[in-house]
């Protein structure tokens, strides 16, 4: 494909209304989005997804739809497998046909958190979980189908239009004295709206992996705590415990920061620290603004 500057171009996302397809609906506002949900078409029909992608003919598609239930995968895994696996195969095998390159939006999950300092884009994945197995059918899929690629890998996403952390943990604030969070289990929290903002500028760049989140990393546990913080609910006492309190039926890697290397490589500027995002998403919902779509 000729390059072409980004608001020349066609641009399709796939869940457009999930929380990123939500944000990405946000920013691209000046560029020709074509928003696909699953009334559109059914990811998992090869049939279905190679017609539709082959009728609106994009340039590139951001294929951001996903089964993102983590405990229900591990519980269903072949539902997981059917929709971020055999779906994004469907999806990467309709671009292919008519050389619409593809942003693929994966997770830390792929790793196994066994690692001590931030993962790069050339770490090996050994996901500990089926949803994070998924994600990585998903990722070989889209390698083997296609060299008109970026494969995205994200953590910890939260935006307003879909349920997420920061949301439960406000709701939960004002409802209860008294909440245990997990401090045992290490990322980077991600707003939903810089992702998509960053998505923009790496269209056009170099194809490949890249991890994309906020920077810097904290628990579940210092998260909460922040935002408890930032909205003065001192009255909640938040108390931090180990992942197996929780019995959940899949386990989560320990340690999965995201290394943002190859963005840096690019001459790409990394995203902002995750509490100067959290606190703008935070006061965003005080002011009640505009959404923007």
């Amino acid at each position: 494909m000729v390059w072409r500057e980004a608001k020349n171009l066609k641009i399709a996302v796939t869940g457009s209304s999930g929380m990123l397809g939500y944000d990405i609906k946000r920013v691209f506002t000046d560029i020709e989005l074509i928003a696909l949900t699953r009334q559109d078409f059914d990811i998992t029909n090869l049939d279905k997804s190679v017609s539709k992608i082959k009728e609106i003919k994009p340039d590139y598609l951001i294929h951001a739809a996903a089964y993102t239930d983590v405990d229900g995968s591990e519980l269903n895994p072949e539902k997981a497998y059917l929709v971020n696996g055999i779906g994004t195969r469907n999806v990467t095998m309709a671009c292919e046909e008519i050389g619409c390159s593809i942003i693929y939006i994966s997770t830390d999950y792929v790793f196994d958190g066994t690692k001590k300092e931030p993962y790069n884009e050339w770490d090996m994945p050994n996901p500990v979980n089926k949803y994070g197995l998924s994600k990585l059918l998903g990722e070989h899929f889209v390698t083997s189908l296609t060299n008109r690629f970026y494969i995205v890998r994200t953590s910890w996403l939260y935006g307003k239009h879909g349920k997420n952390f920061v949301d439960t943990t406000i709701k939960l604030l004002t409802e209860k004295e008294h909440l245990d969070v997990v401090n045992d289990q290490i990322s980077s929290p991600t707003y939903t709206y810089d992702l998509a903002v960053k998505l923009r500028e790496l269209i056009g760049k170099g194809y490949g992996i890249y991890h994309i989140t906020n920077t810097s990393q904290c628990s579940w546990f210092e998260f909460a705590v922040e935002i408890a913080k930032l909205l003065k609910k001192s009255k909640t006492k938040i108390q931090p415990i180990t992942s197996d309190k929780l019995n959940r039926s899949a386990k989560r890697p320990a340690f999965s920061v995201l290394g943002n290397t190859l963005l840096r490589l690019e001459g790409l500027k990394e995203l902002r620290h995750w509490k100067d995002a959290l606190k703008d998403y935070l006061a965003q919902g005080k002011l009640g603004a505009n959404d923007g779509c």
